[in-house]
């Protein structure tokens, strides 16, 4: 099978939806398929459309002669009339989409996400077919497209940072003296919920805890001199480790097994990659309700789920941990069980093939 897949940038971006995109190109070429990455560049949203005009890219699909284009959703805003005019070509194959989440659902204003979502959804009516990371992202698409087309949904794996640990190792962890280290993963944007997090540990006693930012500090630079200059306003500078991006799995691995709890309180997530890596670990979650981090994370069982841009929340279930190590301990244990029952990235990435091979018949 020869697959083209249209991304934007590089396939090594780190981030959950890159990951995912790596992942199925690693497999497809495990077992023998050729796989040729199509990039378009970062420019904007605005600049991104002006892509549907170019004839180059439409002649360089077709001069590929795939058996199946697969597309990053990401990269609707340059594909939703350019996907019109390929298939109005007798060599066109068929097009398949890799929805994370869609724009239309972050948090925003009206306004905003009403003029997103009409250019989405004309993205959405020009493919053929889906690739689903969670079946909520499948719901949103849905209710958008007014419709179902076929598609599978794929959950990203969680196996890559190897068997996570033991039972006796988070009973360990948790008993060990010291204050609550909680890690924040994912690249600091304002998506992520940063700022609540800040909020909710000035309502926590001074001393009693620690937090590790790892993630981009470049993606939006705006935001981060945002977090920045608040971490030095609520005084938090002594507590509050900004560490940047960590390419090393070694070293993301050294967070996940020095740290007690993951604290991500995004205001969306189309899956949310990071809590389940998390659980592996045996690091019970705080994570938002807007999205499908609930897919994962079972309220008071593995970890507890909050309102968007609620500190209050997220600090009185930050309290509960401070007071109640053994507490923490059993959720920590819940959520590796949670993991030990999720697809491996080579499950999901079979199922995705066998999917895309369906869609070449």
């Amino acid at each position: 099978m020869k697959v083209g897949l249209i991304i934007y940038g590089s396939l090594e971006t780190l981030s959950g939806g890159y990951l995912y995109d790596r992942k199925l190109v690693e497999h497809l070429r495990s077992e023998g398929d050729e796989v040729e990455v199509l990039s378009l560049p970062w420019r904007g949203y605005a600049r991104h459309l002006r892509d549907n005009l170019s004839r180059s890219f439409v002649a360089r699909i077709l001069e590929g002669a795939f058996d199946v284009l697969v597309q990053d959703e990401l990269n609707h805003p340059s594909l939703f009339l350019l996907n019109k005019r390929l298939r109005r070509r007798r060599a066109c194959p068929p097009i398949v989409s890799i929805v994370h989440h869609l724009r239309c659902s972050e948090a925003r204003s009206r306004i905003e996400n009403m003029a997103y979502r009409q250019v989405e959804r004309s993205y959405l009516q020009s493919v053929d077919g889906f690739v689903f990371n969670s079946q909520t992202t499948r719901r949103v698409v849905e209710r958008v497209l007014l419709g179902s087309r076929p598609h599978v949904v794929a959950y990203p794996g969680a196996d890559r940072l190897g068997p996570g640990a033991t039972a006796e190792e988070i009973a360990l962890r948790a008993d060990a003296p010291g204050p609550l280290r909680l890690l924040f993963l994912g690249n600091v944007i304002r998506r992520k919920g940063l700022l609540t997090l800040l909020q909710a540990l000035t309502r926590l006693p001074r001393g009693d805890w620690r937090l590790e930012v790892v993630g981009s500090l470049t993606v939006e630079s705006d935001h981060v001199s945002e977090i920045a200059q608040e971490v030095e306003a609520l005084a938090l500078t002594d507590r509050v480790r900004l560490h940047g991006a960590v390419e090393d799995d070694a070293d993301l691995v050294t967070f996940m097994k020095s740290c007690h709890a993951l604290v991500v309180p995004s205001t969306y997530e189309g899956f949310g990659i990071v809590y389940m890596e998390a659980a592996a670990f045996g690091l019970p979650s705080i994570a938002s309700s807007a999205g499908a981090a609930k897919e994962i994370v079972t309220h008071a069982q593995s970890g507890f789920i909050v309102p968007p841009g609620d500190p209050d929340a997220v600090a009185r279930h930050l309290r509960t941990w401070l007071e109640d190590r053994p507490l923490m301990a059993k959720m920590g244990r819940a959520a590796r069980s949670r993991f030990e029952s999720h697809p491996t990235w080579a499950q999901s990435a079979a199922d995705i093939r066998a999917f895309l091979l369906e869609m070449t018949r």
